[in-house]
């Protein structure tokens, strides 16, 4: 008889997003008038800049055409899009990155969970606490974890817990890990990291000869002129880290899917009998092994995104998330309510009230505001007593859940 990955019976019961869906859709099916608002999973929710329609329309028109049709493109991506954000997204920022170390893919959240094809099972990994839980999953299907303990936490990895308490900074460990996931701004604190942190980061990374996994992918929220947007504005980061990136959420790709990964030259790892491997030759191999790429027409959308004009309408989008987040901070703090994130990022970190759990909160909001939000316990033990609130949404809905959250919850 055919066996199982015995790996995915580690995992609890469901997935984040998908029990939160669960509870939802039990409660909209009791209650089929409730109007109900989703600030929980971040998805967005204004159409797709004009600049990238365009280009996408006029990509539908070349595939009618015998002479710019496209079949197959490369599995890395097209160069002209590569080249696109190697100038506008790493050198304008005086980042060394080459067109070639860009990997166009389907998704960040896809990479982040693929990349642990190239490595192997004996690393000590190391995930923040609150973490995005796409970290931890794919390394319990992946066979690089032991069992969850009462609190979620897998024996065999390493949690740094971000709280108020440390400011949620990523405490650097005091001994050696090999593979460390970082996520700034973050998901789901919105908390950001400093370029002195990032660098300490680095160092210890060069040191100890471990890989940072940098996921970027909400890097065009900061609005800090003095906050890095990626790792490799920080010296030495060519050698230690990977970086993912993502158009979901700047150019509004959630449905279209189109994202990237950065894996230098530089980078290198140690094979079983000690020597150097190049790591970018074993994801290249993976991608083109595993992925057939990102559409033509979705590729042509992504690199309007660096014209003129879609820079400007991806900075206004970008604009309005961001009111909404200032909006929810605002309002959430006149409440009497702690408030973190949410200026460099379009999540805000809320603690829960009156010493409900997350999921107690999460139970409140639904059934007393009919408003859905994201249980911080969700994203890890560090988690608990806290709750992400997403500004992915109209302007409407936003003001309309604020008003409904404020007059329930008072605090002081």
């Amino acid at each position: 008889m055919a066996t199982i990955n015995n790996n995915y019976l580690k995992l609890k019961a469901g997935y984040l997003f998908p029990e939160i869906a669960r509870r939802v859709n039990t409660y909209a099916q009791a209650n089929p008038d409730a109007p109900i608002i989703r600030l929980g999973i971040g998805d967005v929710t204004e159409p797709l800049p004009e600049a990238c329609r365009t280009a996408m329309t006029q990509a539908i028109e070349d595939m009618g055409d015998r002479d710019k049709f496209k079949g197959y493109g490369p599995e890395q991506g097209y160069a002209w899009l590569r080249e696109a954000i190697a100038t506008h997204d790493f050198q304008a920022r005086g980042c060394a990155i080459d067109a070639s170390e860009i990997f166009i893919s389907d998704g960040s959240k896809c990479d982040c969970g693929n990349i642990l094809d190239i490595f192997g099972h004996d690393n000590t990994i190391a995930v923040t606490d609150p973490v995005y839980p796409v970290y931890v999953d794919t390394n319990v299907m992946a066979g690089n974890t032991g069992d969850a303990n009462d609190k979620g936490e897998y024996a065999g990895l390493v949690y740094l817990p971000i709280t108020a308490e440390n400011d949620f900074t990523a405490q650097i460990p005091s001994h050696k890990v090999d593979l460390i996931y970082l996520c700034f701004p973050n998901n789901p604190t919105g908390a950001t990291a400093t370029r002195a942190h990032l660098q300490a980061w680095v160092d210890y990374a060069k040191t100890h000869g471990s890989i940072i996994f940098f996921d970027a992918a909400y890097e065009a929220f900061i609005t800090d002129p003095s906050l890095p947007h990626s790792i490799y504005e920080i010296d030495g980061a060519r050698d230690c880290a990977i970086e993912f990136r993502s158009f979901s959420k700047n150019a509004g790709f959630t449905g279209t899917r189109c994202a990237l990964t950065v894996v230098p030259k530089t980078l290198t790892a140690k094979a079983a009998d000690g020597s150097d491997v190049e790591l970018w030759q074993l994801w290249n191999r993976r991608q083109s092994t595993k992925f057939n790429g990102v559409s033509y027409i979705v590729q042509r959308g992504a690199e309007a995104v660096y014209s003129e004009t879609g820079k400007a309408q991806v900075k206004a989008l970008i604009g309005f998330y961001m009111e909404n987040a200032q909006i929810i901070r605002n309002q959430l703090t006149a409440a009497g309510l702690q408030v973190y994130g949410g200026t460099n990022a379009p999540y805000v970190w809320v603690k829960t009230p009156n010493g409900l759990s997350s999921w107690d909160f999460f139970d409140k909001l639904l059934m007393n505001c009919h408003v859905v939000g994201t249980p911080g316990s969700g994203f890890g033990a560090a988690g608990e007593g806290y709750f992400r609130i997403s500004a992915f949404n109209s302007r409407v809905n936003v003001e309309e859940a604020m008003k409904r959250i404020t007059a329930q919850f008072q605090v002081g």
